[in-house]
């Protein structure tokens, strides 16, 4: 049952907008979406050719998509005028757009410089990460169906795809924000995404001095190990910024050199010109066309690079890298997850094995 039905349609505005604001903020926001997808549906029936030209054209203002959306509103706005508050309107505009033309509900997350991680465990429970601490946001989908919607909105620019019989896949956004999805029936709470979002700014070396988490003196040897072409690995827990190490340690790489960058999600972000980027494959629906980061390694070295950076190393590819790193190719990077330097060493040698 509608709000508008719940007041009645007699002829007692005083009592409706009485008993209005007497109804609880969780009706209210239950018939702001059952209002907002009845929007959507409308829309998706009765939008007019031109209509929909503006909408698809990515490069349209945002004040047109905006007009066409708002008009679509207000008529039904018209005929059920106690649906939601007057002032919902333009979230109720803004949320459409944002559903036809982004990534529905989270697209205001993506947009937030402040939030680092989002994480969908299921369409009622979105976690994000700000300022270092995890919190409930007030975002929600409105079923499964909802979230594997935008999930295929995720993955079907990049060509990747998931269903029950491959149901994990690791892909990213346009601004090379890495994404991890899972869905049943491995995932048990409905599907789930994770985003780490990729900052639009690389931190610079001069960033990490300020914020305190190295010296000039320690900056500057790093420096030094760099252009003396000593193969460095970055080791650290999941999170600790090994890829913006990464990124920092590679802005040290003089300009005329030849890098060879090799991840699973392109996330590096480097400043030189003579950079060649290379991103692994998953297996397709039949279940091959697979190529893994072992075997971009492997085509590396015949790509006449001075530098190859990997961005991970997991498995058998850590035998490949550090072949590369003893064979004349001094001076590469990679990383690895491990707590501790000595327990990088040990997995390294277990990776190899």
């Amino acid at each position: 049952m509608t709000l508008l039905e719940k007041l009645g349609r007699g002829n007692q505005p005083n009592v409706q907008v009485q008993i209005f604001a007497t109804i609880s903020s969780e009706t209210v926001d239950n018939d702001y979406q059952n209002i907002k997808q009845s929007v959507h549906k409308i829309i998706v029936e009765q939008m007019t050719p031109t209509e929909q030209m503006v909408l698809s054209a990515v490069q349209q203002e945002a004040a047109e998509v905006e007009q066409v959306i708002g008009n679509y509103v207000d008529k039904v706005l018209e005929d059920n005028p106690f649906a939601v508050p007057v002032s919902e309107r333009g979230r109720i505009v803004s949320d459409l757009r944002d559903e036809m033309l982004g990534l529905g509900p989270i697209e205001s997350l993506l947009k937030d410089p402040a939030i680092t991680e989002i994480m969908v465990n299921g369409p009622k429970k979105v976690f994000i990460e700000r300022m270092g601490k995890l919190q409930l946001s007030g975002v929600q989908f409105h079923d499964d169906a909802h979230v594997m919607n935008i999930i295929e909105r995720i993955l079907s620019p990049i060509g990747r795809h998931i269903d029950e019989s491959t149901p994990l896949v690791d892909a990213r956004l346009k601004d090379g924000s890495r994404v991890n999805i899972i869905i049943p029936p491995l995932a048990l709470c409905g599907p789930c995404i994770t985003i780490r979002k990729f900052a639009q700014k690389a931190l610079s070396v001069e960033n990490l001095i300020s914020f305190g988490t190295l010296d000039r003196k320690m900056a500057d040897f790093i420096r030094a190990c760099i252009q003396a072409r000593i193969n460095i690995l970055v080791s650290g827990g999941t999170g600790s910024g090994k890829t913006t190490t990464l990124n920092v340690l590679s802005s040290f790489i003089p300009e005329n050199e030849r890098i060879v960058t090799i991840e699973d999600a392109a996330e590096l972000k480097l400043q030189q010109t003579h950079v060649v980027t290379l991103e692994s494959r998953p297996a397709n629906i039949e279940g091959s066309g697979q190529i893994t980061i072992r075997d971009l390694v492997k085509n590396a070295l015949r790509m006449r690079p001075d530098r190859i950076i990997v961005g991970e190393v997991r498995s058998g590819e850590a035998l490949d890298m550090l072949q590369a790193m003893n064979t004349g190719h001094d001076g590469s990077l990679t990383t690895a997850h491990a707590n501790t330097p000595r327990d990088a060493l040990s997995r390294l040698e277990t990776m190899v094995l």
